[in-house]
C-alpha cells in the first residue's frame, strides 16, 4: 500500500529515497538535500539557527535557547495538516539535530493528525542498518537495502591492517566535541583506533588540553552540518591552535577534513562510504 510520508530529519529522507520510496515522500525539512530532488518537496520545518553562522555562534545560540526553554526548530502545523501524511519519520536522538518526537506528538494532537510515527534513533553502526530494515518494514519497502549494507559492513570489518593508528575525530570545533554514536564504529572499521570517543553514546565537549594530550596519530575534522569546504576551513583553524603544536598528527601533517554531512553525522547508507574515505586517509 502506498503511503504519504513526511520525513523530519535528513538521514531518514536519504534512507526513504534509497528504499525506493521517494515518490511517497510528500514533506521534508529545510536540511533535506540528498538526493537533490528531495529539496524540492515542501519544507515542514524551520530553525532559529541562521544560515552562515560560525560554530561558535551556533553553539551560543543553542546554549541560549536551551537556557531560555526555546525550541530550536519550528514545525509548520498548517502545512503538515495539508499534506495529510499517514507516516511521519522523526527522532529522539539529538534535539540539536532535528525536531524531537515529543514536539511532533504535541503538534499532531493540536492539528488532529493521526499518522503513524516512526522514531529513527540508531546509536551504533549496526543499529543504523537495523533501523533501516525496520523503516523499510513500516513503510512497506523491499528490505534488500539493509541486507546489502550489512554484507558490505561485514566485508569492511573483515579487513585487518598491519597497524592501527590512533585517530581523533572532531565533530565540532568551537568548542571541540569528540565523537559518539556510530562514529567510533566507523573508525574501527576503517582500521583505526578511536581516541576520546563514546561508542553508542552521545558526543562530548572537551577542553583543548584534552585534545592536545591524547597523542593522536591522525586528526580528522568532520563538523556536523558543514560540507567539505567548510570542514577544510575549520581544520586550518584547529591545527593553528598553539596547544596542538606537539600533537603527533599535527606535527606529522596527518590532519584531514571530512564532509561531515556526507560521511559521518547522518546515519544512513553513506556512513559506509565514510568508512572507505576514512580508511584511505588513516592509512596514507
Amino acid at each position: 500500500m502506498s503511503r504519504r510520508i513526511v520525513s523530519l530529519l535528513p538521514s531518514a529522507t536519504e534512507v526513504l529515497f534509497a528504499l525506493g520510496l521517494g515518490d511517497q515522500v510528500v514533506g521534508v525539512t529545510y536540511e533535506c538535500n540528498v538526493p537533490a530532488e528531495a529539496a524540492d518537496r515542501p519544507h515542514v520545518t524551520d530553525t532559529i539557527i541562521p544560515i552562515g553562522a560560525t560554530p561558535a555562534e551556533i553553539d551560543q545560540i543553542i546554549k541560549s535557547a536551551v537556557a531560555e526553554g526555546k525550541q530550536l526548530y519550528q514545525l509548520h502545523d498548517d502545512l503538515l495538516r495539508s499534506l495529510e501524511p499517514d507516516l511521519i519519520v522523526t527522532q529522539d536522538l539529538c534535539r540539536v539535530c532535528a525536531l524531537p518526537a515529543g514536539q511532533v506528538d504535541q503538534a499532531m494532537q493540536q492539528i488532529g493528525c493521526d499518522a503513524e510515527v516512526f522514531s529513527y534513533d540508531p546509536m551504533t553502526l549496526d543499529q543504523v542498518i537495523d533501523q533501516i530494515s525496520q523503516l523499510a518494514q513500516v513503510a512497506g519497502a523491499d528490505p534488500a537495502l539493509a541486507t546489502d549494507l550489512k554484507q558490505r559492513l561485514e566485508s569492511q570489518r573483515a579487513w585487518q591492517p598491519d597497524q592501527r593508528p590512533s585517530v581523533l575525530l572532531l565533530e565540532w570545533v568551537d568548542p571541540p566535541f569528540t565523537p559518539g554514536h556510530w562514529i567510533p564504529d566507523q573508525i574501527e572499521a576503517a582500521g583505526g583506533r578511536p581516541l576520546l570517543g563514546h561508542p553508542g553514546a552521545r558526543s562530548e565537549g572537551r577542553l583543548w588540553g584534552d585534545i592536545a594530550a591524547c597523542g593522536a596519530d591522525v586528526l580528522l575534522v568532520a563538523p556536523c552540518g558543514f560540507d567539505g569546504a567548510a570542514a577544510q576551513e575549520q581544520l586550518q583553524l584547529v591545527i593553528a591552535r598553539p596547544e596542538l603544536a606537539n600533537l603527533p598528527a599535527v606535527r606529522d601533517g596527518r590532519v584531514y577534513a571530512l564532509d561531515g554531512d556526507s560521511y559521518v553525522v547522518r546515519p544512513g547508507p553513506r556512513l559506509l562510504d565514510g568508512i572507505d574515505v576514512m580508511k584511505e586517509l588513516i592509512h596514507r
